[in-house]
């Protein structure tokens, strides 16, 4: 495996700097409640690709792919969580930012890391991506099992790592953000984007 670890870190570094619902969210989160509450659900997207390389090496996201009833009810129930994350975006446009209630900080970061988790556990895709590309780096030499899980972590360490650079990168740039007409701008984009993925997971596409 140690002969591969490399080929595997930039792997799926590329995998995870791909758009799609996971920056989203992190945009989303960064924009709203600071990158604190963003790095809160970085940790929730992590634990659920941790949750999904269990489940592979544990055989479920193999009968979770043959069961197309089981894959279209995560998939659909995974788009109705990100369209949902995208009207909220955009219902919060309609109130000005002074009014805008602030969350506290516990439950803040409890929703936030909920929301990471969600959004990639409403994800099925992770879970043929973790039963497709592990296995091409896993070796002999080893118990499969735990050679998985520790793949997983791996690949959650990864992904964890670019999301905080996006995010810190995002929030050093927040003093533009502030502003409130690029920040109802890029609320409005996000908002929609969240809809658009969210139908696209939804959708199978």
């Amino acid at each position: 495996m140690p002969t591969h670890l490399p080929v595997f870190v930039v792997t799926t570094w590329l995998l995870a700097m791909l758009p799609g619902a996971g920056q989203a969210l992190m945009l989303r989160q960064t924009i709203e409640g600071g990158r604190r509450r963003a790095w809160a659900s970085v940790a929730g997207t992590c634990s659920g690709l941790v949750v999904w390389t269990t489940a592979a090496a544990a055989g479920l996201s193999a009968v979770l792919l043959a069961n197309p009833h089981a894959y279209a009810a995560v998939r659909i129930a995974g788009g109705v969580l990100l369209a949902g994350l995208g009207v909220s975006t955009l219902w919060g446009l309609r109130r000005p930012a002074a009014a805008r209630p602030v969350a506290a900080p516990m439950t803040g970061y409890g929703r936030a890391y909920a929301a990471g988790l969600a959004t990639n556990l409403g994800n099925p895709k992770a879970g043929v991506f973790a039963i497709s590309l592990l296995p091409q780096f896993l070796t002999d030499d080893g118990p499969v099992f735990l050679s998985s899980v520790g793949l997983g972590l791996l690949w959650a360490l990864v992904t964890g790592a670019w999301y905080l650079l996006f995010t810190w990168a995002v929030d050093r740039g927040r003093t533009l953000v502030a502003r409130p007409a690029v920040h109802r701008r890029l609320q409005l984009v996000t908002g929609c984007a969240l809809i658009c993925i969210g139908g696209a997971v939804a959708s199978g596409l």
